[in-house]
């Protein structure tokens, strides 16, 4: 049996040697590469930080100590030491969560996979800790792969930095070196003697004499508070020079570092140092994505940061993807649009490649942000540029725009700014779970003055409605689209005359029709819910009840011609891959209201539910969202057993619940 077999709880840690210790993070490293490989998942940010994630464990005491952990994508080694060791089932439903999930184990905090936010919980734990005199318990937060670019982050260290009995441990795992690390002898001589100088600043006592000094300087005369001020000024000097701090040592907190992140000891022994501060300490740590693993320190993208099933002795994909996806044909379309005009600028949270921005940025490098984890900036320095006469496309991930509402709502929507915003992995997008599912963007949106929502169901749809959201100035426009490969074209049979596509048509058939020339149902279908709306169409054509299915392209505002069609059918049915809450159904069926139309509108979507993780397909099918499940309730409405009933077909009685309608 190896080691990692043996370990079921953290404190199972503390009898091993440092000769085991060693043995134990390869066994780690193999077990991540040979598993993660298998179902996919965060390689590489774990890799990172195997002997980080030991050293916290070996000097803390979790659960009575929090561990949080920042966006939780590098929590798989804190798993492996909790006694979660059955990997088979990584990011598959039913299986073990790629982030920390609280029903998992005790260890577990933050389930949110929404960087930039650790800091803020470490806050509210250590706070909670001291009104209730817990004062024996430490939390520790540890953060990196860019979530301290987030505003958040530094309106939390703020706070944190203000209580000096606040018992936080803020571990700063910096897998991107900004700076190269001096080399030669005299730096490895100082780099040996940094330790014991980080010792003694972190030692009560250092701190009480500084204090002292400080205050009998200060409130002296001014030859005193001269003297105090030029001491301070050599001291920072030196610092910087021995170790540079940069914006750590200006917030007020004690900083360690920095500190080798792979020398399990050395980690330890800075651990240790900001635990018997007792008080807010930050630990820097060099860490190096992909650590130990050559396919992921080769790719120099973005070492392996997530990956799906590879081949783990050559890092390969097992299988390559087929067909377009949905980033790609977006990357090349806004590089077109790009050539085509020079005030189109992209504007990006660290999702530069994730976007399919890389060919534009690679053409027009001047014309492509990148601003990190910081989406709330990212918008509304986009209602900036548009001021300044460009038109920004602000490219993010469809969850992420929940962090920047705000920004859309007040800065640009209330400035009537020409702003486009693509949202990329709308809808369910599968393994991630509750924190990645896109299904939020459609309701938020729906309350935003003004704006125009396009949701493409084909690539030609995208690049055409990207196109029009680009040649909208006097008004935010937002376009999404789904995680994955683009399906199959989907032709229309006619574009109506404001822009409503009709997907298909079928004659009324139903028993006792007569000469009467209303449709049953109109099918609204929202996106890349064209092939499940069609595939209902058939289903329900199959039971004699008749059918038109449009597709909206743009469901805001909501076109007229949906409100006309709405009348001339018996029940409205809105399919859409958001919440069902709010959502593009509940819109339309205000519209209908409006316009004085009474026809029924059934929304079919999302419950409003945090949905676990699974494949996309297997979501869909959990939450009854399947052409099948769909088809039977409408046809239930139809006949009249389910509310909402269809509107009577002449000379039929108005349907009660539980009454059968003859037809």
């Amino acid at each position: 049996m190896g080691l990692l077999e043996s370990i079921t709880h953290p404190r199972d840690l503390s009898r091993l040697s440092e000769r085991q210790m060693e043995e134990l993070a390869q066994e780690i490293r193999d077990f991540l590469i040979a598993n993660v490989s298998q179902t996919g998942g965060h390689l590489g940010p774990n890799l990172g930080v195997v002997e980080l994630t030991l050293a916290i464990h070996r000097i803390f005491d979790s659960p009575r100590d929090s561990i949080v952990f920042d966006t939780g994508h590098q929590s798989y080694v804190h798993k492996l030491v909790t006694g979660r060791q059955n990997f088979s089932t990584l990011r598959q439903q039913g299986g073990l969560s790629g982030y920390p999930e609280r029903a998992e184990s005790e260890h577990d905090i933050v389930q949110s996979s929404h960087a930039s936010s650790s800091l803020s919980w470490a806050d509210g734990i250590a706070r909670a800790h001291q009104l209730r005199g817990e004062n024996d318990r430490y939390v520790v937060a540890v953060i990196g792969d860019g979530a301290l670019t987030g505003g958040m982050t530094w309106e939390a260290i703020n706070n944190i930095a203000a209580d000096k009995d606040r018992k936080v441990v803020i571990v700063v795992n910096d897998n991107g070196r900004s700076y190269a690390p001096t080399v030669g002898g005299v730096a490895d001589y100082l780099a040996s003697l940094r330790p014991a100088i980080d010792h003694v600043r972190t030692h009560k006592k250092y701190e009480a004499s500084m204090y002292w000094g400080k205050k009998r300087l200060q409130d002296g005369n001014a030859a005193g508070r001269f003297v105090y001020k030029s001491l301070h000024a050599a001291k920072k000097g030196v610092k910087d020079w021995w170790a540079p701090q940069g914006l750590f040592d200006d917030l007020g907190m004690k900083y360690v570092g920095p500190v080798d992140g792979h020398d399990e000891k050395a980690m330890e022994a800075a651990l240790q140092l900001a635990k018997n501060y007792c008080g807010p300490v930050i630990v820097h740590a060099f860490t190096e994505k992909g650590r130990g693993y050559a396919p992921a320190r080769a790719d120099e993208d973005d070492q392996f940061h997530a990956v799906g099933v590879i081949n783990p002795e050559t890092g390969r994909a097992v299988t390559a993807a087929s067909g377009k996806s949905w980033t790609s044909v977006f990357g090349e379309e806004i590089t077109k649009i790009a050539q085509e005009r020079d005030d189109i600028v992209a504007i990006t949270g660290a999702m530069l490649l994730p976007m399919g921005l890389a060919g534009f940025a690679a053409k027009y490098p001047e014309r492509v942000i990148d601003v990190g984890i910081a989406e709330q900036h990212a918008v509304t320095m986009a209602a900036g540029m548009a001021f300044g006469g460009l038109h920004p496309v602000v490219a993010i991930y469809a969850t992420f725009l929940n962090r920047a509402f705000d920004q859309l709502l007040m800065d640009v929507a209330l400035h009537q700014a020409g702003v486009t915003i693509v949202l990329d992995r709308a809808g369910v997008t599968g393994p991630d779970g509750p924190s990645h599912h896109g299904m939020w963007d459609l309701s938020m949106l729906q309350i935003v003055p003004g704006l125009h929502l396009a949701a493409p169901r084909d690539a030609e749809r995208l690049r055409e409605e990207l196109r029009e959201a680009v040649a909208i100035a006097d008004a935010p426009s937002v376009v999404r689209y789904s995680k994955g490969q683009v399906g199959p074209e989907i032709v229309a049979l006619e574009r109506l005359y404001d822009g409503v596509d009709v997907l298909a048509r079928s004659a009324h058939d139903m028993p006792g029709a007569g000469a009467d020339p209303q449709t049953d149902v109109l099918i609204v279908s929202v996106g890349a819910m064209s092939e499940l709306s069609l595939d209902v169409a058939n289903r329900i054509g199959a039971q004699g009840i008749s059918s038109t299915v449009v597709d909206p392209r743009w469901v805001l505002p909501v076109p007229r011609s949906i409100v006309q069609l709405a009348s001339q059918h018996r029940i409205v049915i809105v399919v859409e891959d958001g919440v069902r809450a709010g959502g593009v159904g509940s819109r339309i069926r205000q519209e209908l209201r409006a316009a004085g139309i009474d026809t029924a509108l059934n929304e079919v979507g999302l419950p409003v539910e945090f949905l676990a993780h699974g494949t996309r397909g297997e979501v869909l099918e959990r939450v009854g969202l399947t052409a099948q499940r769909v088809a039977q309730d409408v046809v239930e409405q139809v006949l009249g057993t389910k509310v909402p009933f269809a509107r009577p077909l002449p000379g039929q009685p108005a349907p009660r619940t539980g009454q059968m309608p003859i037809l």
